[in-house]
């Protein structure tokens, strides 16, 4: 298991990647890992993530309590404390606001569409939480359904949310989402989706659990999608592939929806 100097060190680099990405500015956006079955290891606030020394990082415990560090802890670390107890697998989170996927936030646009295989391998489908106020308990109310059923989470007119069993994992997820946006957005360009149909979803579902890294809990896109664009998550057998190519395909004759 990673040293806390290990996970530090981590966590400082991490912080410089989002920032030099552009997936942050000024002092948004947070990282943490969860050390033990009682503490987590979190950027501090009001503190940019291009310019973290390890010795500025804090621990808290499972409550939010601070332990140690001489800065306090971000305002957002409820967010990560819920999503470690809804998801004993995770050890790792990102939050920052990669600009074309906050985009399709802020737009009220969940990215749930089977466009691209390796999304669908990575992680399964990506939903639209509802808006709630950061830093108060109503982010954590808004995600919480959510959690358990997937690996990264748009927030409504606020940014993205990505984890892991480990950091580097949580980062590279909340690229993956960043570009996926990028793609979805060039189809909406365009004025055309054509999303991944039965027989492809049907093989990705078995290849999934033969990719080297994929360790996602979340399953593939589903049938049934709510007015924001959400998918429902059901179960992942190969019964339920022939529903949710049907629901694509009817998405597809209207993009825009």
């Amino acid at each position: 298991m990673p040293s806390e100097r290990r996970h530090r060190r981590d966590i400082v680099f991490f912080g410089g990647m989002l920032h030099q990405r552009g997936y942050v500015a000024a002092m948004d956006g947070n990282l943490s890992v969860r050390l033990d079955e009682r503490q987590v290891l979190a950027t501090p606030t009001a503190m940019s993530k291009g310019m973290l020394l390890a010795s500025d990082l804090v621990t808290v415990d499972m409550e939010g309590r601070h332990l140690s560090g001489r800065h306090s802890a971000s305002s957002e670390i409820g967010m990560h404390l819920l999503i470690y107890k809804l998801r004993p697998d995770v050890r790792a989170i990102v939050h920052a606001h990669p600009p074309t996927a906050t985009g399709f936030a802020a737009a009220g646009l969940a990215l749930s569409q089977p466009l691209v295989c390796e999304v669908v391998i990575g992680l399964g489908s990506i939903p639209l939480a509802r808006y709630g106020t950061p830093g108060t308990p109503e982010l954590s109310q808004t995600l919480e359904p959510l959690v358990s059923q997937y690996d990264a989470i748009l927030m409504s007119n606020h940014g993205v949310v990505a984890y892991g069993d480990t950091l580097h994992h949580a980062y590279m997820k909340m690229e993956t989402v960043e570009h996926f946006a990028q793609i979805a957005l060039v189809t909406h360009l365009l004025g055309r989706q054509q999303p991944l149909g039965e027989e492809d979803l049907e093989k990705l579902m078995i290849a999934r659990g033969k990719y080297q890294g994929t360790h996602s809990a979340a399953s593939l896109p589903t049938a049934s999608a709510s007015g924001n664009g959400n998918t429902v998550r059901s179960s992942s057998s190969r019964k339920t592939i022939a529903a949710r190519s049907s629901s694509f395909r009817g998405m597809a004759k209207n993009p825009s929806s």
